[in-house]
């Protein structure tokens, strides 16, 4: 046995547990808390246990069970839609050229808020002998270029698991990259092993996303973690979410996003909570979220900007939402508000940007919206085919496209 599966049964896993170590005064009522272990499992590794610092503060909010779980107003048990979108066993295939792959069922640490806590540590429901479906999946779908590997958490899987998983996708020509979700560096930092990241380089391009919620998760042991898979050329994103009592402040927020970048990691979402059932307690206000993007944008780099979206209900997809900086298009200009809330003006060029022998390239300058000198349409950006036409006057191969307020704005 590894000295990472060593610690990870250290963890704590029952209602007594709890009450040993935090005392009986603060944990609640043990049979409700019972009953809420038994729809959703309970595991914090030593790790995660050592965030905790009082009762109720962001860490106990993120792990310790509650009574509360037990109240379901509005949530959804499959708030995604995930089941809907799954052809085989353990795969959801949602968007066109990439599916979500369920690798493994069990987590180090199970966090309150899980969107998938229907079917996170229940091995029967991400069960381990049916991957040979997955494959079989992907390889007849030539479209699939990138696989999602998931859960649960990858790395709970042993090595030769873990090798078994990346060589087969490896084997499949149209795949091109494998993602590979985790919260290993925070929760068991232990399992980012010498051996574990020599597997992953041997698959490369292989990305691994990190989940860190918290600045104060990035603890030494995480940010060593971290950099073993940094310095083995394994690049790093993170998704976070937005969550009621752990990170719905800006000033914490940010201080997220700037030890994420420091330790080389990639700020990739923040998430609005998702609308599970027995995770209600956690989501925020739009607002809030609209609150920390606004923190953010301007006021540090683009770096360590993510996207916030909302994953749809019902299966719609992740959805980014950014503030609105675009005040007014007219046909002569773009009004603008900055990350300070000072009012700017772009000027519209009169007609589309020419090359230098004329717009349509027959060289007599004609416009190549239709006419001589027709106005550019508010809101609207001309494509240009590949000889310099436009499709403006309905002789060009291209079509109009929507300028969308979230397209300026992107770094």
């Amino acid at each position: 046995m590894g000295n990472w599966q060593e610690k990870l049964r250290e963890s704590v896993t029952t209602v007594d547990q709890l009450i040993e170590r935090f005392g009986a005064d603060k944990v609640g009522d043990p049979l409700k808390l019972q009953q809420a272990i038994d729809k959703f499992n309970l595991r914090i590794t030593p790790a995660a246990l050592d965030f905790i610092r009082a009762q109720g503060d962001a860490f106990w909010t993120q792990y310790v069970p509650t009574e509360t779980e037990l109240e379901v107003h509005d949530g959804i048990v499959d708030s995604l839609d995930e089941d809907a979108d799954s052809p085989v066993p353990n795969l959801t295939h949602r968007y066109p050229d990439r599916v979500l792959f369920l690798v493994s069922p069990v987590c180090a640490t199970y966090c309150r808020f899980c969107t998938r806590r229907r079917k996170v540590g229940d091995p029967e429901k991400i069960p381990l002998n049916q991957y040979e479906a997955g494959f079989a999946y992907i390889r007849e779908h030539t479209e699939v270029r990138d696989v999602i590997m998931s859960g649960g958490d990858p790395f709970m899987l042993s090595d030769r698991r873990i090798e078994y998983l990346l060589s087969n996708l490896r084997a499949i020509p149209h795949v091109q990259i494998v993602r590979i979700h985790t919260r290993m560096p925070s929760h068991l930092p232990e399992r980012i092993t010498p051996e574990l990241v020599e597997i992953v380089k041997r698959h490369h391009p292989v990305w691994v996303n990190v989940h860190f919620n918290h600045p104060d998760e990035l603890t030494p042991a995480a940010e060593k973690a971290l950099a073993t898979l940094a310095d083995a050329g394994i690049p790093l994103g993170s998704q976070t979410v937005l969550l009621k009592g752990v990170n719905d402040d800006p000033a914490v927020m940010k201080a997220l996003m700037h030890k994420l970048v420091m330790n080389r990691v990639r700020p990739y979402y923040i998430y609005q909570a998702d609308v599970v059932a027995g995770g209600e307690h956690f989501r925020t206000s739009l607002e809030k979220g609209l609150e920390v993007m606004r923190a953010l944008r301007g006021w540090t780099s683009g770096l360590c900007n993510p996207y916030y979206v909302i994953d749809a209900p019902g299966g719609g997809g992740k959805i980014p939402i950014l503030p609105e900086y675009v005040e007014m298009i007219t046909d002569d200009e773009v009004v603008l508000r900055n990350y300070a809330g000072e009012v700017y003006r772009y000027p519209l060029p009169k007609e589309p940007v020419a090359a230098a022998r004329g717009m349509n390239g027959n060289g007599n300058g004609q416009s190549a919206l239709g006419g001589h000198g027709a106005s550019r349409r508010s809101g609207t950006l001309p494509v240009l085919n590949g000889n310099g036409a436009s499709n403006g006057n309905g002789h060009g191969c291209g079509e109009e496209v929507d300028l969308l307020p979230s397209e300026l704005f992107v770094d």
